[in-house]
């Protein structure tokens, strides 16, 4: 005789099951962020101004390519063509960690993405400095938080072991590491440390000068000149220089995270390769796109390249030396 499955008593709210573990909130902060950069790309290739931004100017970006030069017109879209090759990076890295490392439970993965996500949002408050509230940028800011930050929330759950952030501070490698994997993994911290350090700085200028000699170069016209085209055309400009900073910042700490305490697994290797090809390209490859062939430009980006290239290469270790972990239990950890 068949009987009749018992009933679940499935007693949880409506909401917490739409939300889950959280990972799916984190998941979709990192898709939002890719098409965010698919976005500025698609902008930049085929040569429009957001409306707000057209609003603001009076004029379009053929209108402005007239009344100034061709050569302001490429440069403000080389900055968000940058931009959007660092939000799609981002955003891969972000699919990563919620995908593996957070899904197992891993603490220094929760670190990450909420150190990550605090210098990736924190940067929009650059505003403050150049007085230009992108409306657009702020909405998509106000959309995307409560999205990450109910994740981050939910995901809590998944920690096994200590949860505070002491463990960004245990940091462990696999066992009779090569001389080739240590100078690999040294190579990739120090591009971290170049990414975060590139990210201050652009950040800095987006908020005081806006432009350096070598652009000033590249445009053909002086500041003055450039503020007398139209007046909000300068806080344009740095906002758009102030939110590529604040992308590499947040690439380079996550990445120095990364670096410390991922394990270079198949799937580690292939993020990193993939959000390190899409944001070279974009940031060097715009740049022979628009003609702006400044040896000392572009040499910064280039010796990166080279860091981070010989460093993914170098940091690789035998098939049997990278099997996961045995995931921590509770009883076995002690609290820090």
């Amino acid at each position: 005789m068949n009987r009749l499955p018992e009933m679940i008593d499935d007693n949880r709210s409506l909401w917490s099951a739409l939300l889950g573990d959280g990972r799916f909130l984190l998941a979709l902060t990192g898709v939002a962020l890719i098409a965010s950069g698919g976005f500025a790309l698609f902008l930049s290739i085929t040569g429009h101004f957001l409306p707000h931004d057209v609003a603001r100017l009076g004029m379009d970006a053929r209108q402005l390519g007239r009344i100034a030069n061709p050569a302001l017109v490429k440069f403000m879209f080389h900055d968000r063509a940058a931009f959007g090759g660092s939000l799609i990076a981002i955003g891969l890295l972000y699919l990563w960690i919620v995908e593996f490392p957070l899904k197992q439970g891993e603490a220094w993965s929760w670190w990450t993405l909420a150190l990550s996500g605090i210098t990736g949002f924190g940067s929009f408050l650059t505003y403050i400095g150049y007085g230009y509230l992108d409306t657009w940028h702020g909405v998509a800011t106000l959309f995307l938080l409560p999205i990450y930050l109910g994740g981050m929330i939910r995901s809590r759950c998944l920690l096994v072991g200590p949860t505070n952030w002491r463990t960004l501070l245990k940091i462990r490698s696999p066992d009779n590491v090569s001389r080739r994997y240590r100078a690999g993994k040294l190579l990739l911290l120090i591009y971290g440390a170049g990414l975060s350090s590139a990210g201050v700085t652009i950040m800095s200028v987006g908020m005081s000068s806006v432009f350096v000699r070598e652009d000033l170069n590249y445009i053909g016209l002086s500041y003055i000149e450039i503020c007398g085209v139209a007046k909000p055309l300068v806080p344009i400009i740095a906002h758009d220089r102030a939110g590529f900073g604040g992308g590499l910042l947040s690439i380079g700490v996550t990445l120095i995270l990364l670096v410390l305490h991922a394990r270079p697994t198949r799937s580690f290797r292939q993020v990193m390769l993939l959000a390190g090809l899409t944001g070279f390209s974009m940031a060097i490859g715009v740049h022979f796109i628009i003609g702006y062939l400044d040896p000392g430009h572009l040499a910064p980006a280039f010796a990166g390249a080279v860091i981070f290239l010989a460093g993914w290469a170098l940091m690789r270790l035998p098939a049997a030396a990278t099997k996961p972990l045995a995931r921590p239990q509770a009883t076995d950890l002690i609290k820090v």
